[in-house]
């Protein structure tokens, strides 16, 4: 039994997911050390030491949860207390957060900082994902099984805007439109949700046009005004993006060389987080982004792969959560980097800095193994398996039970 569960182990999952992690590793501690030294007057591996530690912790965190069943989420008292520690720390971080970055989203415990947001796309995948697999029957019942969940997403999603954190609110808001979409709803239900959204953005616009100067900081604005006009304005808020183009350009394909970074070296603020993509196309050039673009690619192919074949919707809702996760917070900090994007914040799973970060993915890596390890189980030594003498002898009590009832 125990070389079975081995065995139906998604290893390509974890050979990716650690392959990541070590190379964000040696990237943060090229693109760090001279803003550790110049700017906190630190030692130079200082967000190397941290990250390791962070790392550490994320890959014991990811192999307990690749052993544990992902099939206990479902049950309704983890759920509870899961919902309620999400919507409280979100209300403590508006009361006794930390500011960084414009923005109050950073609870500090003693010398660590953790930020509740994070852990909150987490949960939400998993509420989602256990609160539709368990209305399979009434899927398509709008007040019983459809809204309850969308509301606990809207309540979460406002209280992250409010800190303010729009790319965070975003993400949540797209890992729960993704999972409602594939949670097994019939083309009709969600034609009506469309309906009823267009409906309720169009009555809410005027109320966005009014109150526009409170629903978007400065800070906010000033980062749009840096994305549509980035060298007019490279002074102010187009600086940090005409440095990425700099730092981009400048590394070519094969790029300047491990450590040989220019922009680094007090010209691109935060080199180490937002904007390590940047880094690397610098100092590795075409490879090293392709090598992040791979992995990453890979693990998002991959979770749809096992979401599609999955025969549990509620592992194969977990996979797809997990997906969008990693999919489309890739894509707003690669899209923020190059410009296609307004800039947002959000780092870049696995390689950016960061310890809330990490954890969360380690934990999303560990839950999406535990879901593989099961579905390649079931496809390896399920029923598919069997000999037909198996088979009929595990179906011939039930057939026996069937026609005895009619008789």
């Amino acid at each position: 039994m125990f070389k079975k569960i081995l065995k139906s182990y998604d290893y390509s999952i974890i050979s990716v997911y650690i392959l990541l992690c070590l190379f964000g590793l040696v990237m943060v501690y090229s693109s760090s050390m001279v803003r550790a030294v110049q700017w906190y007057e630190y030692p130079a591996d200082f967000f190397y030491q941290k990250q390791k530690i962070n790392l550490l912790i994320g890959f014991i965190v990811f192999l307990f949860f690749a052993i544990f069943p992902y099939k206990a989420y479902r049950n309704k008292k983890f759920l509870i207390f899961m919902t309620l520690m999400a919507v409280l720390s979100l209300f403590a971080v508006t009361v006794f957060g930390h500011i960084a970055g414009n923005a109050q989203r950073l609870i500090e415990l003693g010398s660590r900082k953790i930020q509740p947001s994070e852990f909150v796309k987490l949960s939400v995948i998993i509420y989602l994902s256990a609160a539709y697999a368990n209305k399979q029957r009434y899927i398509n019942h709008l007040n019983k099984g459809v809204f309850p969940p969308i509301l606990f997403l809207i309540f979460v999603c406002f209280l992250i805007k409010i800190q303010p954190d729009n790319g965070t609110a975003f993400i949540t808001l797209v890992i729960g439109t993704a999972i409602i979409l594939c949670s097994g709803m019939n083309f009709k239900t969600i034609s009506k949700l469309i309906a009823i959204c267009l409906f309720a953005v169009l009555v809410l616009s005027p109320f966005i046009v009014m109150k526009f100067d409170k629903l978007f900081t400065e800070g906010n604005k000033d980062r749009f005004v840096g994305y549509l006009d980035p060298f007019g304005t490279y002074q102010d808020e187009g600086n940090q993006l005409v440095n990425s183009y700099l730092a981009i350009g400048s590394g070519g394909v094969k790029g300047l060389g491990l450590g040989q970074s220019v922009q680094k070296l007090g010209y691109l603020p935060e080199p180490h987080t937002d904007f390590i993509m940047a880094i690397i196309a610098e100092e590795l050039g075409v490879f090293g982004v392709g090598f992040v673009l791979l992995g990453l690619a890979y693990l998002v192919l991959r979770a749809i792969f096992i979401a599609m074949r999955s025969r549990d919707p509620f592992g194969s809702m977990l996979a797809v959560g997990i997906a969008t996760m990693l999919g489309i917070q890739s894509f707003i900090n690669l899209g923020g980097v190059s410009g296609l994007i307004p800039i947002t914040g959000v780092t870049l799973p696995f390689i950016s800095y960061g310890g809330s970060s990490i954890l969360v993915l380690s934990i999303a890596m560990g839950i999406l193994t535990n879901v593989a390890m099961f579905k390649n189980y079931e496809e390896k030594y399920g029923m598919r398996k069997q000999n037909p003498e198996e088979a009929l002898r595990t179906v011939q009590p039930s057939i026996q039970q069937k026609y005895q009832f009619r008789g």
